[in-house]
C-alpha cells in the first residue's frame, strides 16, 4: 500500500498566505520551572530578578518572572508550522512588547495576522510580514511582535499573493513601556546581589559597552534549545532536506544568537533585568555551530517612563559577531556590515532609578 500524506501537513509556502489572514497556532505550552532551568543552563543569564524568587520578591514581584526571551521564543515557536516551516531565514523583528509577565505555570498560546506580501525577484520565493501575539490561559495580551520571514514557493510559476510591504514604527514609544513590570522597590533593591552598582543614571546616550565574554554555539545546544521551544523549522533541524540549500548546513536559529548575546551583555548592563521592548532587529549574517558569539551594546538614548519614579529605560543597540571579539565596536562600515556582524537588536530594557 502506497504511503499516504492526506493527513499531514507540508506546512505553508509563499503562494498560501493572504494579507488579512489570521492563524490560530496549534499547542499551548504550559512553562515549568524545568523550561527554565533549561534555558538557563543553555545561555547562562545571570540576571537576578529572574533568577531567584527571594530577589524578586523583595523588590515587588510575587515570584521570579520567566525570562522575557524565554516567553518570546516559546511563543514563536508556536508560529513556526504555520509561518516559516519552509522558510529559508527569519529576516528581522520590530514593533515587539512585552506586556505581562510570565510566570512558571502559565499557559501560553498565539495566533498571527498576515500584514504584508512581497514576492523575490528570483521567484522562488516570498517574504511574508506577520504581525504574532502570545496570551496566557486567562486571554491576556503577554507579547505582540512583528516578523517578517523569506519563505519558498511550493511552484515557482504560482502568482503572488499579493505585494504590499508594511509600514512599521521605528521605535516603541516610552510611554508604552512597563506594563510587565510590577512598581520596583529600590530600597530594597541589592545592587551586589544583582551583580551591578550601576543604575539607570549612569548610563548616557551615545555610551558603548564591550561585553568583553564570548560564547562558543555547539550544535547539540541549539538542537535541544529549538526544541525547547517547538521550533520545527527544517533550516534547524532537517540537513537532508538542506542539501540543496545555498548554505548546505543547518541553520542556528537567529533567536539563539539574541539569547547569547543577552545573557552576554549581563556584563555592563546587570541592572537592566527586563527587555520591556524589541524596536527592530536584523540577522545580518548566518550563525553555524562552532562559531563563537562575542556582543556589545550602544546606549541610544535615555528615556523615563510616564508615572514611574521607580524605573528607568535605556534604548539598546546590542550588536553580535562571530569569531570577533567587540573591543573595537565591529558594526558598520559605509553601507555594510563588519563581516563578522550577525546580529544587530534595537531593544528597551528596563533599569531600577
Amino acid at each position: 500500500m502506497p504511503a499516504s500524506t492526506d493527513k499531514t501537513s507540508a506546512g505553508h509556502f509563499f503562494e498560501d498566505f493572504r494579507i488579512g489572514q489570521t492563524i490560530r497556532h496549534a499547542t499551548p505550552r504550559t512553562i515549568t520551572a524545568g523550561d527554565v532551568a533549561i534555558y538557563n543552563g543553555l545561555f547562562g543569564a545571570r540576571f537576578a530578578v529572574q533568577s531567584a524568587d527571594s530577589f524578586a520578591q523583595s523588590i515587588g514581584y510575587p515570584r521570579a518572572p520567566v525570562d522575557d526571551l524565554l516567553v518570546f521564543h516559546v511563543v514563536f515557536g508556536k508560529t513556526v508550522p504555520d509561518i516559516s516551516l519552509n522558510a529559508v531565514a527569519n529576516l528581522g523583528y520590530a514593533d515587539c512588547r512585552f506586556l505581562k509577565a510570565v510566570y512558571p505555570g502559565d499557559t501560553l498560546s498565539a495566533t498571527s495576522e498576515v500584514i504584508g506580501l512581497k514576492e523575490n525577484s528570483s521567484r522562488k520565493t516570498g517574504v511574508v510580514y506577520v504581525r504574532s501575539r502570545g496570551f496566557n490561559q486567562h486571554g491576556d495580551c503577554v507579547l505582540d511582535y512583528v516578523r517578517w520571514v523569506m519563505v519558498r514557493k511550493r511552484d515557482e510559476s504560482a502568482t503572488a499573493p499579493g505585494d504590499a510591504v508594511p509600514e512599521l514604527p521605528k521605535q516603541v514609544a516610552p510611554s508604552a513601556l512597563g506594563a510587565a513590570c510590577p512598581t520596583v522597590k529600590n530600597a530594597t533593591y541589592d545592587n551586589v546581589l544583582a551583580g551591578s552598582p550601576h543604575r539607570f543614571g549612569d548610563y548616557k546616550a551615545g555610551e558603548k559597552i564591550d561585553h568583553v565574554d564570548g560564547v562558543t554555539v555547539e550544535e547539540a545546544e541549539h538542537q535541544i534549545a529549538t526544541r525547547l521551544y517547538q521550533n520545527t523549522a527544517r533550516v534547524h533541524f532537517n540537513l537532508f532536506a538542506m542539501r540543496d540549500d545555498r548554505f548546505g548546513k543547518r541553520l542556528i536559529y537567529g533567536g539563539h544568537v539574541i539569547s547569547l548575546a543577552r545573557a552576554l551583555s549581563f556584563n555592563g548592563l546587570g541592572n537592566a533585568f527586563h527587555v520591556a521592548a524589541i524596536n527592530g532587529g536584523r540577522h545580518v549574517a548566518p550563525l553555524f555551530a562552532g562559531g563563537t558569539v562575542f556582543a556589545w551594546s550602544e546606549v541610544l538614548e535615555t528615556a523615563e517612563i510616564p508615572e514611574r519614579k521607580d524605573v528607568g529605560a535605556l534604548r539598546l543597540r546590542t550588536i553580535a559577531t562571530k569569531d570577533k571579539p567587540c573591543n573595537e565596536f565591529p558594526r558598520k562600515q559605509g553601507d555594510d556590515y563588519d563581516p563578522a556582524v550577525i546580529l544587530e537588536l534595537d531593544y528597551w530594557a528596563v533599569m531600577p532609578r
